[in-house]
């Protein structure tokens, strides 16, 4: 059946598209352009490429996007559309989208597929198999004959859905492996029954021996952290080789140093330690082609020169793989306050490494949200004085604030380690030096948040009614929590990470694989030191005195106690964040015992923890960040690691069994992410006339779109 609305065509047919539940659907196709189609069945994402189809099926069907979706001025949009394990899968909106410029839409879409484009690499990096795993999961999903409605495989797609959100097989926050709930047996018919039998032999010890490859990141010290861990940056090569051969490599004198082993990974060669280099014509050389060649499209839309000039300065980067043109990127970027569309593309950051040197790939595309940038406008004003005045010593002190900038953005794409779980907040760049003498760009993204909390919206249960502990705490929350929260975010990155300064010949480094978890603790202190300052009264960001004790009880509740929900029992606090809260509420609740600053409480058997002064926790806030500060400047490694291992590691096994219980009670996931949505262009006369956004709300069929279309490194055998 066909009929025409519009310009465009619309036909009613067949095709054999493996969905969850079946394999042939009836869908209404809408033909934008020559190589792109709206494809929908209810509230379904299709979205396939007409070049790759052609290989699959003759017919003429292209990139897809459904009919049928939510509008983003809707009112009945639905944030949440998924949920699985120990994870939820959510929506954001992109608002502003329409009063943007076709320039502007056209250069964010370009910039979005550059980003799409780095997908394989974060894969990769995490371990070795991962592309390969994925691989069999998309043709399982894809192929599959078998019965698709027994509890087999649906806990197989769990498993599928899991992976895909952790860009491979160990948990994206807690670093272990995931294991499929379904035996190796069932696993391995699956393999033979979509023609991959002859895979079982090598993947399936892979997927499901608990002892191989256990940890992406392993943080113990009974092994070495190198070989223990099954991250991708290094092979057969021990820590203490590792770090002999940057040693040599770095001058301690040099005062701008470039970010040895950024980009690269090291191996072992017969008896030779070597890298292994990011870069055209080196490692992961195919997407790394396919990136530039999108940013070269988005360099001709640029809105400026500055723009084109620093995107050119990141492909000579990625061409020649020379750290000293990541820094030269990173300055013409960072000095670029004026464009409204912004993006982050390349090797960023270092979480990831056991030594917190090497950076994973991510992408993320946003536009300025000119209103809500007020605040940060402010408090990137008002830098200096924030500096000043800061409770760390004065030799630790820049002694000139230079180029802090900080806005608000909404997202148009997350991208590499940014998908499908994202930061609500960025500060970049990483760089000591270029922090110290060119400044540092800081965004609170407002989509983000928004979408955390609408969906949160969409719940029954709430973690505040469960575990605050009066309705004074839950009312002030509930007026203030909101706004603090995102002020804590705006402090944390604008001022936080772009504070204080290294003492000459201290190496970034320095502080190894604490390096991460104690500076998000400095951040963090920074914040909530000021949140309580009159300061921000006075400059009009908050007008009650008493809003910061909404985020100081909130930051304390979460991270003593409610965070572990994400924890499994008998499992220790590994991830960098999580443990520079640990670290931070189990300092402030020890050293303000005495005087009674934070209570434990227990009620009807439920543990509470209540701030009973708040003026002496600011104060114990201030303390911390001093040592914490210091520790880094100097590069003490030795303080550094006794405050990680003796507040933010391990977890009080009753509380924990406590707060596991309470939570699964309230029926609520602690890990959520997000799908993109789609931009596509819309031609009329063969020109394209404008960008159209698609809500997606099925996560499956993103990740089988996003493996069919942005994947470009080649699969070993």
């Amino acid at each position: 059946m066909q009929e025409v609305i519009g310009n465009k065509i619309v036909i009613e047919i067949i095709i054999p598209i493996v969905t969850l539940s079946n394999l042939f659907i009836s869908l209404k196709v809408t033909q934008l352009n020559e190589n792109y189609y709206i494809c929908g069945r209810k509230k379904q994402i299709f979205i396939f490429n007409i070049m790759k189809l052609r290989g699959i099926m003759s017919l003429f069907l292209g990139a897809a996007i459904l009919t049928g979706c939510s509008n983003s001025n809707s009112e009945s949009f639905k944030y949440s559309i998924d949920e699985f394990a120990d994870l939820e899968i959510l929506r954001y909106q992109i608002p502003g989208w329409d009063e943007l410029s076709l320039q502007q839409k056209e250069y964010i879409y370009h910039l979005s597929e550059a980003a799409k484009s780095g997908r394989d690499i974060i894969w990769d990096q995490n371990f070795k198999y991962n592309l390969k795993i994925r691989k069999v999961l998309e043709t399982i999903i894809q192929n599959y004959s078998g019965d698709k409605q027994s509890a087999d495989y649906q806990n197989f797609m769990v498993y599928a859905k899991r992976v895909f959100f952790s860009n491979g097989i160990h948990h994206h926050y807690a670093e272990d492996k995931i294991i499929p709930e379904v035996s190796q047996e069932y696993f391995a018919s699956l393999l033979e029954n979509v023609g991959l039998g002859a895979e079982s032999e090598e993947l399936l010890p892979i997927i499901f021996d608990k002892n191989l490859y256990a940890q992406r990141k392993y943080q113990g010290d009974s092994e070495d952290l190198l070989l223990a861990s099954a991250v991708n940056f290094y092979e057969g090569v021990t820590r203490e080789e590792v770090q002999n051969y940057y040693d040599k490599l770095e001058d301690k004198d040099d005062p701008t140093p470039v970010s040895y082993g950024l980009n690269s990974r090291v191996v072992k060669d017969g008896k030779e330690v070597k890298e292994e280099v990011y870069k055209v014509g080196g490692l992961y050389s195919d997407a790394l082609e396919v990136i530039i060649s999108h940013l070269e499209k988005a360099m001709e839309v640029a809105e400026n020169q500055a723009q084109k000039d620093y995107t050119q300065l990141l492909i000579d980067y990625y061409k020649s793989g020379d750290l000293k043109l990541w820094d030269d990127y990173n300055i013409a970027w960072v000095q670029d306050v004026d464009s409204d569309i912004d993006y982050v593309n390349g090797f960023v950051e270092d979480y990831n490494d056991p030594l917190g040197r090497k950076a994973t790939w991510e992408g993320i595309v946003n536009f300025r949200d000119v209103e809500a940038s007020r605040r940060t406008e402010i408090i990137s004003e008002n830098a200096r004085w924030f500096e000043a005045n800061s409770p760390i010593e004065d030799r630790f002190k820049k002694s000139e604030v230079k180029g802090v900038s900080a806005k608000v953005i909404n997202v148009a794409c997350i991208a590499g380690d940014s998908y499908p779980a994202t930061a609500i907040g960025i500060n970049l760049p990483n760089s000591n030096w270029i922090r110290k003498d060119y400044g540092s760009k800081s965004v609170t993204i407002a989509n983000i948040t928004d979408a955390y909390n609408k969906a949160a919206d969409e719940k029954p249960n709430s973690m505040l009614n469960e575990f605050a502990w009066d309705k004074n705490e839950i009312e002030l929350a509930k007026k203030y929590g909101a706004y603090t929260d995102n002020l804590h975010t705006d402090l944390h990155e604008c001022l936080g990470h772009g504070s204080g300064q290294l003492l000459p010949g201290v190496s970034s480094a320095a502080l190894g694989e604490y390096s991460s978890a104690l500076e998000e603790a400095r951040a963090d202190l920074f914040a909530l030191y000021y949140l309580a300052d009159p300061k921000l009264i006075e400059l009009g960001i908050l007008d009650d005195k008493d809003a910061y004790k909404a985020e100081y009880s909130s930051y304390i509740r979460n991270g003593i106690f409610t965070q572990f929900t994400r924890i499994e029992l008998g499992k220790t606090n590994t991830q960098a964040h999580m443990q520079c809260r640990k670290l931070i509420a189990q300092w402030s609740y020890e050293n303000g015992m005495e005087e009674n600053v934070i209570e434990k409480k227990v009620r009807d058997g439920k543990s509470y923890f209540v701030i009973n002064d708040y003026v002496k926790l600011r104060a114990l806030f201030a303390e911390l960040l001093k040592e914490i500060q210091r520790i880094k400047s100097e590069g003490d490694y030795e303080a550094g690691k006794a405050l990680i291992e003796k507040y933010a590691v391990q977890i009080d096994p009753e509380l924990h069994k406590e707060v596991r219980e309470r939570y699964a009670s309230l029926n609520l996931k602690p890990y959520k992410g997000f799908v993109n949505p789609e931009i596509v262009p819309v031609e009329k006369d063969g020109q394209v006339v404008d960008y159209e956004v698609v809500y997606c709300d099925d996560f499956v069929e993103q990740q089988l779109y996003y493996g069919n279309n942005y994947s470009f490194l080649r699969v070993n055998p």
